[in-house]
């Protein structure tokens, strides 16, 4: 499967004016929209990125929907042939088994069928195959022609709504229908559907861990999507399918895949003429003729809290038909977001890379209340907003790295949202400490680790402080009670655990020193030391201990063995997260100059594609701080070097562009930040690693909200591809010897200048 599409450059499957001088036309959405095992190498896959049409942080994300099941959280794949529809929720880049996918519309001619068909038989349901050279993405927009009955298929958004246009072949049978039982990785377990006039329906779909969804029901999801749907032409010939599916069956994904299964929707009853009926396996369809070439459309108000919210959703943001003016607002509102970052040289598929990382971080996470401020709360109650809004999807163990970092530049009051978010959660539920990935309101429990008091610690150091403080702090303390390294002062089988507590503790003791709480600061701080105890002076390096203190057996390819105490990683990777105190883990290593030669052999290593492997796998998260700690041990032109290469070597303007599982922003934040020449080793401590920029100049838009200066602008005279070493830097006009930044530095405005040369610079940031 990887010869088919790994060489294709998708300059021509998406809109853009490469000498457009808005950010918005470089997005490609097509970057890393693959959950291909094959192309990455690994079970892994790639980037798993959706190619729909979406909005800034936006609750709705019309999308196309190849696959259902399995680990493919975006419910897309662009190797696949066929498509089962356009579904109006949609995931990002996530790694586990996914969700959402919810309201599945699809135009049909001929026939009714009740079954969308499969991957590898979709001549048995209504799936279509399609033009691959029709598909087309931007920022906010996609189409493509499905072949099977010649429709033409656009999708644009607004935030908390989306339209569809489909233009049809003459047929005298010509159809929409929505599959309500739709949901990726499983089926909503209960639908209802309503007729409310010739031109509307409404309804909902129900999902709880009983139909699978997020981690296959494990990461607890249980949410109810509502939605408020409109057409353009009238519903005279319309009716409801209803599928049979005894109570005692399971409905989670293998269930919902099987055959058996399958039967049963395929020959689901068709009540002609119903217009309102509750049920497990709902449709709905409405028929009409068409003359050729004419287009037929659907606009829907998605809501989480009620039906009568999705109705204002929509009632608010899309009040008319005119598809191609939604489609313009919703550009420009990309533009607008993307405009906080504006980069100057570079070659047009860097600005496409750049651009397009930043557009995926801003999928995430997402607005969960509607235009009204209306939010389902922690209890399943309805809240109402109060200054802030509320968010929800937070990949905990991910964004905490880079993601969030860079927003508290570029986006300080989403930031500030989520944590309002995450403390309401936290209190709502009664729970009263942070999950560590949140999805719709779900305590997934999903990967390890304390990484909302990483978020809270690293924004309240930098002023984001819009929220209650005390509130914030007690669920800090109440978290690291709660998941922890304990009185061992580790967590026995695990490196990562406790190398990962060890700096979240840190974390909460910074925390704890701004707020004068001295007594936790210093207890907090002492347990920052606790990777330490885990540290086998014989073998070097950091090894798992049993509950009784003894090392574990030390397995034959040593620190190369995966999974060996370390989630998701070797010790070789894991065992260099000790951001908060790089000194202290460079001496237990050995001293500066060894550390330098065993972090440049692991880097050397590392295959030329940068595909998931054994020494710096870049596809996944715990090395994304790695490259910066040649700066923090003396030799900033090794950051500078490596981090040219990973931008190189790892992010590419085609579908396999992105290495490894975006992650709901992590991915694509570490290209926006290391190609702006910027990136933190330890969030929480306000310093910025400066390396070698991709681009001539990085101008960074700043929020007078949040920030004293209206712009930060970085300059790197003489950059090229073979110029990648900072031989000087001037800031604000004079000389700058540091290999770092401050945040204050920063969000006061000015100028960082550097001088770029072939060789590595001798004096400069040592």
């Amino acid at each position: 499967m990887k010869k088919v599409y790994s060489a294709i450059v998708l300059l021509l499957s998406y809109s853009i004016n490469a000498n457009a001088q808005d950010a918005a036309s470089y997005v490609n959405p097509f970057i890393g929209a693959s959950t291909s095992t094959d192309a990455a190498g690994s079970y892994h896959g790639l980037g798993k990125t959706f190619p729909g049409a979406a909005t800034p942080f936006g609750m709705v994300q019309v999308s196309p929907n190849t696959i259902t099941g399995g680990d493919n959280g975006s419910g897309y794949s662009y190797e696949h042939t066929s498509i089962e529809g356009f579904a109006f929720t949609q995931m990002s880049g996530v790694g586990w088994y996914g969700d959402l996918g919810n309201l599945l519309v699809m135009p049909t001619t001929g026939p009714l069928k009740t079954f969308a068909g499969t991957i590898k038989k979709p001549e048995n349901g209504y799936r279509s195959f399609y033009d691959k050279k029709s598909e087309k993405a931007s920022a906010g927009y996609y189409s493509v022609q499905l072949t099977d009955n010649n429709i033409k298929a656009e999708m644009t958004a607004a935030p908390h709504s989306g339209m569809l246009r489909f233009t049809f072949p003459a047929n005298n049978q010509s159809r929409i229908q929505i599959d309500l039982a739709r949901r990726v990785g499983g089926t909503s377990v209960k639908q209802y559907i309503k007729v409310v006039n010739d031109h509307t329906i409404e309804g909902w779909m129900q999902c709880t861990p009983d139909g699978g969804g997020w981690g296959n029901g494990d990461g607890k999801p249980n949410y109810t999507v509502y939605f408020y749907a409109q057409f353009d032409k009238p519903l005279k010939e319309y009716g409801v399918w209803s599928a049979d599916i005894p109570d005692d069956w399971k409905r989670k994904r293998d269930d919902v895949e099987s055959d058996r299964y399958h039967e049963r929707v395929a020959n689901a009853a068709v009540l002609k003429g119903v217009g309102e009926k509750e049920g497990k396996h709902l449709g709905f369809y409405t028929e009409f003729a068409t003359a050729k070439n004419e287009q037929v459309q659907m606009k829907a108000g998605i809501s989480f809290c009620s039906i009568e919210g999705a109705k204002k959703n929509l009632e608010a943001e899309i009040k008319d038909w005119n598809f191609d003016a939604l489609r313009k607002k919703t550009h420009e509102h990309w533009n607008t977001a993307l405009g906080k970052i504006k980069v100057e040289g570079g070659t047009a598929e860097e600005k496409s890379i750049f651009y397009t990382a930043m557009y995926h971080t801003m999928i995430d996470p997402r607005a969960y209340a509607d235009v009204d401020g209306k939010y389902v709360g922690g209890d399943g109650k309805v809240y109402d907003t109060k200054g802030f809004t509320k968010r929800t999807i937070f990949s905990g163990w991910d964004v905490f790295r880079s993601q969030m970092p860079l927003q508290t530049i570029i986006n300080p009051a989403m930031v500030n949202d989520l944590l309002n978010s995450l403390i309401t959660l936290a209190d709502q539920s009664g729970k009263q400490y942070y999950e560590r990935w949140e999805f719709l309101n779900a305590y997934s429990g999903c990967m390890i680790g304390n990484p909302a008091v990483s978020v809270l610690a690293d924004a309240y150091a930098k002023g984001i402080r819009n929220y209650d403080v005390g509130k914030s702090y007690q669920y800090a303390l109440n978290t690291a009670a709660k998941f922890d390294n304990g009185e061992k002062g580790y967590t026995p089988g695990g490196i990562s655990e406790t190398l990962e507590y060890a700096y979240f503790d840190w974390c909460l003791s910074q925390l704890a020193k701004e707020l004068n709480k001295q007594d936790d600061a210093a207890k907090y701080l002492a347990k920052s030391f606790d990777y330490k105890n885990i540290f086998d002076k014989e073998k070097g390096w950091f090894r798992p201990k049993d509950e009784n203190g003894n090392w574990q057996k030390w397995p034959q390819e040593g620190r190369l063995t995966q999974g060996y105490g370390c989630v998701e990683s070797n010790p070789y990777q894991q065992g260099w997260f000790v951001p908060q105190d790089i000194d202290g883990m460079t001496a237990l290593m050995g001293g500066r100059e060894k550390v330098k030669e065993d972090l440049v052999s692991f880097f050397e290593h590392v295959p030329k594609n940068m595909m998931w492997n054994d020494y710096y796998n870049h596809a996944n998260e715990p090395v994304h701080h790695v490259p910066f700690i040649f700066n923090k041990i003396g030799y900033p032109s090794l950051t500078q070097k490596w981090t040219r290469t990973i931008c190189s070597a790892a992010y590419h303007n085609s579908v396999e562009g992105l290495v490894g599982n975006e992650d709901v922003g992590q991915m694509s934040a570490w290209y926006v930040l290391a190609a702006s020449g910027l990136h933190p080793v330890c969030p929480g401590d306000n310093r910025y690693e400066i390396t070698s920029p991709v681009f001539k100049k990085v101008t960074i838009r700043l929020d007078k909200q949040y920030h004293t200066g209206k712009q930060f602008t970085i300059v790197a005279q003489n950059n090229s591809a073979e110029n990648i070493y900072i031989q000087s830097a001037k800031l604000n006009g004079k000389p700058y010897n540091k290999c770092y930044l401050m945040h204050s530095d920063i969000i006061a405005g000015g100028v960082l200048e550097l001088q770029m040369g072939k060789e590595p610079g001798t004096t400069w940031g040592k």
